[in-house]
């Protein structure tokens, strides 16, 4: 018998739906950051064993749109709400701000299982975590809740035989050996956009798009030339820095992270150029994948 089956990573910005598919996958395949609207695309994880199958899809935190681009990355959201055979809901246990109804309202109607994921439970106590469980039952009232902490690796350890005894028998949806469905320059580009998030600050990490033109493999050494794009010719200098000193920061720490996912070699050449503002612009979006 043979297990296989699409299990869905949804919630608000920071709540840590890309931290938990790394935790489960064993494996960095999505960028993490602090910052709200790390992730932009939707990213599948395909994670095997002999007789199982799940492929985890990570998307971007629900938020009210505010431009084109926030536009496309809800697109990516409603996508997932109607080709998944489990959810996982996570809950920032922190976050005080009201829950997304339009969440609450698409879990409870659509007819597969939902496990409600209360993240970072080592931020709260035993009575406020009580109450939280409490809340989210009468919330969602079909939804099996566990407490996690996907950072710490708390509790995340019964999430895949949770999800094994919930999946459909499937014969594989994808060679055994594939652990993702992203190309390799994806993840170039976002390991670069990975460090300008950590690195800069205010508007510029999100008027940044990283688009990789080269990669090829020569002699055991992977060459790549990446362009960062901004929107106004300001940030073009911010991103460059004092003497190029600020870019050179951003492509040092991406080649490190580069070379470990990679296992070989990295020379990685980066260019900024303006692409005056290319998240309302509906050719721009389509060109850098936002369908």
């Amino acid at each position: 018998m043979h297990k296989a089956g699409f299990v869905n990573i949804v919630g608000k910005p920071n709540a840590g739906k890309s931290t938990l598919l790394n935790q489960l996958m064993g494996e960095k395949l999505a960028i993490v950051t602090q910052k709200a609207q790390t992730t932009r695309h939707r990213i599948f994880g395909i994670y095997n064993e002999d007789d199982l199958q799940i492929v985890f899809s990570d998307t971007p935190g629900v938020l009210d749109p505010k431009y084109g681009l926030q536009e496309k990355m809800m697109d990516f959201v409603k996508d997932s709400l109607q080709d998944a055979d489990v959810f996982l809901f996570i809950v920032d246990v922190t976050d005080k701000a009201e829950p997304s109804e339009f969440l609450i309202d698409k879990l409870n109607k659509i007819p597969v299982p939902v496990l409600l994921l209360l993240n970072k439970v080592d931020q709260t106590n035993q009575e406020g975590l009580e109450k939280l469980v409490e809340d989210w039952h009468n919330r969602i009232p079909k939804a099996e809740i566990l407490p996690i902490s996907a950072l710490n690796a708390f509790n995340t350890e019964i999430i895949l035989p949770k999800i094994k005894s919930l999946l459909p028998e499937n014969p594989p949806y994808y060679d055994k050996d594939q652990f993702t469905d992203r190309p390799e320059r994806f993840f170039v580009n976002e390991a670069i956009r990975e460090k300008i998030l950590l690195n800069y600050e205010k508007e510029i990490p999100y008027s940044v798009e990283v688009v990789t033109e080269q990669f090829k493999e020569k002699e055991g050494i992977i060459f790549i030339d990446s362009i960062i794009y901004v929107e106004r010719d300001t940030q073009k200098g911010i991103i460059i820095g004092h003497k190029g000193e600020a870019i050179k920061k951003v492509g040092t720490e991406s080649r490190l992270d580069l070379e470990k996912f990679f296992a070989k070699k990295i020379h990685l050449n980066l260019f900024v150029k303006v692409k005056k503002d290319w998240r309302k612009n509906d050719r721009d979006l389509k060109n850098f994948g936002y369908r």
